[in-house]
């Protein structure tokens, strides 16, 4: 039998969703990392997300530490724990425990002697957590807010929502929001259908991209063979769902809500398959090597989707080998691993950069070409 001790602390619970408690009250340093974990982004042996966090960025966790071996330390920043429903809260008694908002009373949250389970999850304030472990002030009173959810998912939603308008990376948020049903500001809602397609080209078998986009969760030994971005991916899906003359466009119907998202894959793997093939030297090598693989050559790649793909329907017996027929008389203009771009002022073949300047030349020129040459073919 395991043995269980419980930590019991002053506390307010806060009436703010009737399913949901919400707790204030305060640990010790030594207690937050006694009780909680950090629940970092990473994948299963099936692809599944698991967890949410960022790595701890060391330099701003020694700058904290630093802080707190002063002499003189006010630390009024709250951490954000989700806490596992084990947890008990005891109103106090007597006539005056509620103001209407909150309730005084105690909250019991028992521990595994072993520590091994955890009863609490760190939502927000991971770096400042890890620097009061690091830190010669184990004792420090640490305000803490803390919400009941054993439900990842509400954990995640609560974990996009804090760090909406921080820095945090944009492809950490990307990466979470397929995974988050609740409704989410538009900003984010925006982005939520592009990073799911985004998964699908990462991970399906059909896919030219399997293996090769960097998502916050890709394991260190994975990171030199995921050459793209995600970021660029998902802008790039999101230009073209967006903008009514995209290709991806029409399988959104905007009065219903509904999206076709099995015509959104097939359009995808059908084109970058394409691309693929017309390109093969240049294909799945790192930014450094191929532009094609870099940020403009994807987003610009992107907008010439929209162009080929509109002239293209799926009824035909072979789709595929048209899109190659079409990318075929642009082939000879590119300079995806060397040369240079004469047609856009001499830019060397590594010069191109993921600006919007460098972007809008490089999507012109192509287009330019595109229609140029099929319209004399």
């Amino acid at each position: 039998m395991k043995e269980t001790v419980t930590i019991v602390r002053r506390a307010l619970r806060v009436d703010q969703t009737p399913n949901i408690p919400l707790y204030l009250f305060t640990l010790t340093g030594e207690e937050l990392l006694r009780i909680a974990v950090i629940s970092r982004i990473s994948r299963d042996d099936v692809g599944r997300l698991i967890g949410y966090q960022r790595p701890e960025v060391r330099s701003h966790v020694q700058q904290i530490v630093e802080y707190l071996n002063s002499d003189s330390v006010i630390f009024p920043s709250t951490i954000v724990l989700a806490l596992s429903s084990s947890v008990r809260f005891h109103s106090s008694r007597g006539p005056k425990t509620s103001d209407g908002l909150s309730t005084s009373g105690s909250l019991e949250i028992p521990i595994d002697s072993d520590g091994l389970q955890k009863p609490a999850w760190i939502v927000d304030g991971q770096q400042r957590a890890l620097a009061i472990s690091m830190s010669n002030r184990p004792d420090l009173a640490v305000p803490v807010s803390a919400f009941v959810a054993d439900d990842v998912e509400v954990q995640r939603d609560q974990f996009i929502r804090v760090n909406n308008t921080r820095p945090l990376p944009r492809a950490l948020i990307t990466e979470l929001l397929p995974e988050v049903s609740f409704s989410l500001p538009s900003r984010l809602a925006a982005r939520k259908l592009p990073s799911a397609l985004c998964d699908v080209l990462n991970s399906s078998p059909e896919s030219p991209f399997v293996g090769l986009i960097r998502r916050a969760s890709t394991s260190a030994n994975r990171r030199k063979e995921a050459v793209v971005a995600d970021t660029s991916i998902v802008k790039m899906i999101e230009e073209s769902l967006s903008n009514p003359s995209g290709c991806l466009f029409p399988y959104r119907n905007l009065a219903t809500g509904e999206t076709d998202t099995e015509g959104l894959a097939r359009v995808l793997l059908c084109y970058w398959t394409a691309v693929k093939h017309v390109f093969p030297e240049a294909w799945g090598l790192p930014p450094t090597r191929s532009r094609l693989m870099h940020g403009c050559g994807i987003r610009a790649m992107g907008r010439l989707m929209d162009k080929v793909m509109a002239s293209h329907t799926f009824s035909s017996t072979d789709p595929m080998s048209m899109v190659e027929a079409d990318l075929e008389l642009v082939a000879p203009y590119c300079h995806w691993t060397s040369g240079v771009w004469e047609e856009m002022g001499g830019l060397g073949w590594n010069e191109l950069q993921n600006v919007p300047r460098h972007i809008r030349l490089l999507s012109s020129f192509l287009i330019r070409t595109y229609l140029r040459a099929k319209s004399a073919a």
